[in-house]
């Protein structure tokens, strides 16, 4: 396609100062479709400490974006109105001519791109990334939901799960549609092969240390046994609260550990390229990006063979086991 587009942006997640690393990378998605087309985020977010509507505006890696701030609602019935009239009257006042909506995250934002579509004559298509869909989770998704979850997929251009794991899912769900997987992106500017080599074997997990997902429990209590068969080892346990586990590490005696908080993807880049294994351990997934910025990184992955990991894991590059097995 030789023609530069304007692409509408919407999405149920999208970094802003209420959650910054909800949805980045989403963020990081769009920035990959600005390198070939015209971008324009809009993403409508509630922040309880203010009054009244504020706007956000600004050029991010040539995406304009545009976050919009809106007090806390009474009710849902309010906050819908509140989302649905603010999303409109802003597409109206700064993105009137655009050619295409990309939809992260089919449910609630969708109902947007499913009004621009009867009533504006706009297409959209879905990129999707929620592991909810997933059996037996999905069984917590409410009937109103999958209800207009259903009339928004159904009317899509094309459903872009990031692997071919979620489309399964979603089809046993029921949600018909036209089906094109697209794995998430890795910015390979700054996630590259390191010539650097540590004399330590240094783990790495990366996640956002919800242990119901990402068992880093069951990571810990790994580490407390390896580092006595493996003297030089080192843990680098690195996510937004991350801190929670001290009493973990203490519990299991695990001597050589760097704990950092929620880092910048520039800086995950520099951890992975002095990892010498990237380990997740997870109960459930899609595509994690940690996963295959590792692998960008030429850092060999021990996960868990949940959702699609195996779908993108390269031949003799690291190890699929069970959930929760610590063996």
């Amino acid at each position: 396609m030789k023609k530069k587009l304007h692409i509408l942006f919407l999405s149920s997640w999208y970094p802003s100062h209420v959650s910054p690393s909800n949805g980045d990378f989403i963020q990081r998605h769009a920035e990959a479709i600005a390198t070939k087309h015209n971008v324009t985020v809009i993403y409508v977010t509630t922040d309880k400490n203010i009054l009244n509507t504020k706007t956000s505006s600004q050029t991010i890696n040539n995406v304009v974006t545009n976050i919009i701030y809106v007090p806390k609602a009474r009710n849902l019935v309010s906050k819908f109105f509140l989302f649905f009239n603010t999303y409109i009257k802003t597409i109206n006042t700064l993105v009137r001519n655009f050619d295409l909506v990309h939809l992260n995250v089919c449910f609630p934002t969708g109902i947007i791109a499913l009004y621009l579509k009867w009533f504006k004559k706009k297409p959209y298509i879905i990129s999707e990334h929620w592991s909810g869909y997933q059996f037996p989770h999905n069984k917590n998704i409410t009937t109103l939901n999958k209800f207009v979850s259903k009339i928004i997929i159904k009317n899509a251009s094309f459903v872009c799960p990031v692997t071919k794991h979620l489309q399964t899912e979603m089809e046993k769900f029921g949600f018909k549609g036209t089906y094109f997987p697209v794995p998430n992106v890795v910015n390979t500017s700054y996630f590259t092969i390191s010539n650097k080599k540590s004399k330590r074997i240094v783990l790495t997990h990366i996640s956002g240390m919800d242990n119901s997902i990402k068992n880093v429990e069951g990571i810990l209590n790994v580490i407390s046994k390896l580092q006595n068969k493996i003297p030089n080892l080192h843990f680098n346990l690195i996510g937004g609260n991350s801190d929670k586990y001290l009493v973990s590490v203490k519990k299991n005696n695990i001597k050589s550990i760097t704990i950092v908080d929620q880092i910048a993807n520039v800086e995950v880049a520099s951890y992975l390229k002095n990892t010498t294994v990237f380990i997740l351990f997870s109960n459930y997934e899609n595509l994690p990006c940690v996963i295959i910025e590792s692998f960008a990184c030429g850092v060999p992955v021990v996960s868990t063979n949940v959702g699609g990991i195996s779908e993108y894991f390269p031949k003799n590059f690291g190890y699929l086991i069970n959930p929760k097995d610590e063996v």
